[in-house]
């Protein structure tokens, strides 16, 4: 029978067998597995991703998150990684080799500009950066050596949602495979593969695992880049492991849920603070307000709870006193776990930045703190800010 969503997060990933069973997977601590027979030993060898062999290619823990996520994305097939910058490491290496060209929207994660200016700069293979917004247009960026373009929507910091139709039309009239993060967005609000993505990266890390207590990256791709990326991965040794993948797991069964409080309380202080006069601009993917809001409206099933403000001060000092003066938002990296979290960002500092005239912009994570709290919490920090 056919399950919708909910069925699926609670019910994929776990034993169905007769008679007795426990309600979660047994965790397998392993690292390696042992065979009677040669031939056994064998047999195991020539799907060692299939079955127990040995702890680096997967235990029955591995196998069981990464048939989840392969479900939930609609995917051939799913790999566990280490961190969700190990999982875009391997996608990256998995297509690109000495002398190839990439197409990488400007308003990507930061680790991921950074390895393109570092790993793939040495490895003789040159990155161009193209602006969120270009559409149909990024086909007049293609080169006879371009063999990837890598999306990340909505892009990190500014939240511009990209047209992702259009991007995935003029690649594959090029022949040339996409990549997405879609951590943002999770398998719930938006499926890349059924749009014709050819991969989906998440850092499972944030609302997967949604705990803050687990560094974890999943892969899931089609059938044609399944063997390039899985080999890419393995080559790496950046293999998941058995706790974080037993805590992504975990994660999935409460993801609506935690995802569907994240979004409202989110919602109601993106709507609030645009308000105010204090903020210019909200970037959140859900207001008019957001580059590229049209396509979000088109192509998503909702909003994640993690949006930008920027504020109206121009005042060096502004940022630094309305995040100092919040209380219940601490600042910190990541997001996606049940607590809120602020962060500075820098948007100026992309290659195509056309931010050099406007606001400081912050980052805000709403986790699933009583919303009430949250928005007093940023009242009163509001009102700290220089006149």
């Amino acid at each position: 029978m056919t399950r919708r969503i909910a069925s699926t997060l609670a019910q994929t990933g776990r034993p169905h067998g007769s008679g007795i069973t426990s309600v979660n997977p047994p965790l397998v601590r392993a690292s390696t597995f042992v065979f009677d027979k040669l031939e056994d030993f064998e047999i195991a060898s020539k799907t060692p991703f299939d079955v127990p062999f040995y702890g680096r290619v997967g235990t029955p823990t591995t196998f069981a998150f990464e048939e989840a996520m392969a479900e939930l994305e609609g995917a051939h097939r799913s790999i566990a990684t280490s961190s969700g910058v190990s999982a875009i490491s391997a996608v990256l290496l998995a297509f690109l080799q000495q002398g190839d060209h990439l197409l990488v929207v400007d308003t990507v994660y930061e680790p991921v500009r950074r390895f393109c200016s570092r790993m793939l700069t040495r490895m003789d293979v040159e990155t161009t950066f193209y602006d969120p917004a270009i559409g149909a247009g990024i086909a007049d960026l293609i080169r006879p050596e371009t063999k990837l373009i890598y999306l990340e929507s909505p892009g990190s910091g500014t939240f511009d949602v990209q047209d992702i139709p259009a991007i995935v039309a003029a690649a594959k009239a090029a022949g040339i495979h996409t990549a997405i993060d879609n951590t943002w967005a999770t398998p719930l609000l938006y499926r890349p593969l059924e749009h014709g993505v050819d991969v989906s990266i998440h850092a499972a890390t944030k609302y997967i695992v949604g705990h803050s207590d687990a560094m974890l990256g999943v892969i899931s791709t089609n059938a044609e880049t399944y063997d390039a990326v899985r080999r890419a991965s393995q080559d790496l040794g950046a293999c998941a492991g058995i706790e974080e993948c037993n805590l992504g797991l975990r994660g999935l069964r409460t993801l609506q849920v935690r995802l569907e409080r994240h979004a409202a309380t989110g919602l109601v202080l993106a709507e609030w603070l645009a308000a105010q006069p204090q903020i210019a601009r909200v970037l959140h993917p859900a207001l008019p307000s957001c580059p590229g809001h049209a396509h979000w409206k088109r192509d998503f099933d909702g909003a994640a709870g993690l949006f930008s403000v920027e504020l109206t001060s121009r005042d060096p000092q502004a940022k630094r006193a309305f995040i100092d003066a919040l209380e219940m938002f601490k600042i910190g990296f990541s997001w996606g776990g049940y607590e809120s979290l602020v962060l500075p960002m820098n948007p100026a500092a992309r290659e195509l930045s056309r931010w050099q005239e406007l606001g400081p912009v912050v980052r805000l994570q709403v986790g699933l703190e009583d919303p009430q709290d949250l928005l007093e919490d940023l009242q009163q920090a509001l009102a700290k800010l220089p006149g």
